[in-house]
């Protein structure tokens, strides 16, 4: 006969949930730093794009969006260094 109390509770999927359905209160800083960097790779590829498709040359607000992608890198460096303290 089986203990049901025994049996081994389900392994969370998402390590990164509390174990009541919410995320940490640093997740939002990776989404973030996910975000700008990606921000940042479309306007390197758009910069690279706008010459090959038109005759015009890409706008300074580009330039300045590319920005983000090194500013995203530094943000999840950010994160990094927060999430890997330990906790007392």
């Amino acid at each position: 006969m089986t203990n049901p109390s025994a049996s081994p509770q389900p392994h969370d999927p998402d390590p990164a949930s509390t174990g009541d359905g919410q995320r940490r209160p640093g997740d939002w800083l990776l989404r973030l730093a996910l975000g700008l960097f990606a921000l940042g790779l479309l306007a390197i590829v758009a910069i690279f794009l706008i010459p090959v498709l038109s005759d015009g040359s890409p706008g300074l607000w580009l330039y300045f969006a590319a920005l983000l992608a090194p500013l995203g890198f530094l943000v999840a460096i950010v994160f990094a260094l927060r999430s890997g303290r330990r906790s007392r």
